[in-house]
């Protein structure tokens, strides 16, 4: 356990950012299923409509650091890979 004041307010400050990053990583996580599961379903429309929902939350998160920019951009690219796929 944190000592000093200094290191109590470090700890409180880790555990609260922890929180929120959680939060959001589980937030983009439900964004990328629901990408998922449209593609899998067949439905390009479908899929383009959640995947450009799922762009700038994407793009907002990397932002924050709580995903790395690349590989936010490796997710948007891989999915983006599949959904043309369905077009074709």
């Amino acid at each position: 356990m944190a000592n000093s004041k200094q290191a109590r307010k470090r700890a409180r400050q880790a555990e609260n950012r922890r929180v929120l990053k959680s939060s959001q990583r589980s937030m983009v996580r439900t964004y990328i299923k629901r990408v998922v599961k449209a593609i899998g379903t067949g439905d390009h429309a479908k899929a383009m409509e959640e995947f450009k929902a799922m762009q700038p939350v994407v793009d907002r998160i990397a932002d924050k650091d709580v995903l790395s920019k690349k590989k936010a951009a490796r997710l948007k690219s891989r999915l983006n890979k599949r959904i043309k796929a369905l077009a074709a």
